[in-house]
């Protein structure tokens, strides 16, 4: 396996950090990962480990405000700087990876960002995966998601907690301890943040009949971090008829690094092994 990194210009021309597995023969096909909140590209090794030993090249990027990227900590000023950033990764990608299958991966917060990228900008892409993604109140107070609509007016860039349960990612205890010991990792929000997701939340889930791409949902049942009935009603209204649904029962938030994470990733393999 061959691992590079470097920097890509983003939206306003913010140098984002990225991150790039390839095998050592010519890829098969190319997949974009966009990682969830407080997180960053570096958390999917389980998913690389075993794609790109399947011949698969993976690309990730670290959001602005989070990883290794520049920014303040979980603050955009509107929804379109990630859509913007997406489109200038998947753009580099292209280039380096010409005339091959490129599908296009989010989870949660990254889940919402590719289906929004992929309803407005669906060219290019073979499918869209969304895993545990973010399509409805997530797990944070009321409270201060309530207030957050009031300080995104006055005080937009305020850092607050968010009071992420870290104990709701995975079953498998190791996987909690790295990471809440990952010094990359932080559950920091602003008013802003909120609203803009809140709102990209609702514009996705009216929008989901006009999805004209391959979709694979990738869902655990028992995810107390986003709600599981929010992701299969977004299911149910899209009418492409090319979709799936791959649930985990008693699973949580993240299902490539849950105690099933096997079933998850063959069902994933399986799934882009069908859209070549």
């Amino acid at each position: 396996m061959e691992h590079s990194e470097g920097t890509f210009q983003g939206a306003g021309g913010l140098e984002l950090y990225y991150q790039r597995w390839r095998p050592e023969r010519e890829p098969r096909a190319v997949l974009a990962i966009v990682h969830g909140f407080g997180e960053h590209s570096g958390r999917y090794t389980n998913v690389v480990n075993h794609l790109v030993g399947q011949g698969y090249a993976i690309y990730g990027f670290d959001h602005r405000g989070h990883g290794q990227s520049p920014g303040q900590r979980g603050y955009i000023h509107e929804w379109g700087e990630f859509r913007e950033d997406v489109r200038a990764f998947l753009r580099m990608v292209g280039e380096g990876e010409s005339g091959r299958p490129l599908f296009l991966m989010g989870h949660s917060l990254g889940g919402l960002i590719v289906l929004e990228y992929a309803l407005r900008h669906p060219e290019g892409l073979r499918g869209v995966i969304a895993s545990g993604p973010a399509l409805g109140q997530v797990g944070i107070s009321p409270i201060l998601l309530s207030l957050s609509r009031i300080l995104s007016r006055v005080w937009p860039r305020l850092s607050m907690d968010t009071g992420l349960d870290a104990t709701a990612i995975s079953r498998d205890p190791a996987v909690v301890r790295a990471y809440q010991e990952d010094p990359l990792v932080h559950s920091k929000g602003t008013p802003r943040l909120g609203t803009e997701m809140t709102k990209a939340i609702e514009w996705v889930q009216a929008h989901a009949a006009d999805l004209r791409l391959p979709l694979l949902i990738l869902q655990g049942e028992a995810d107390r971090l986003v709600p599981p009935e929010a992701g299969r009603a977004f299911f149910e209204k899209v009418t492409f008829p090319d979709k799936e649904w791959r649930g985990y029962e008693g699973g949580y938030h993240e299902p490539h690094n849950d105690i099933t994470r096997d079933q998850a990733l063959s069902d994933l393999t399986g799934w882009l092994e069908r859209h070549l």
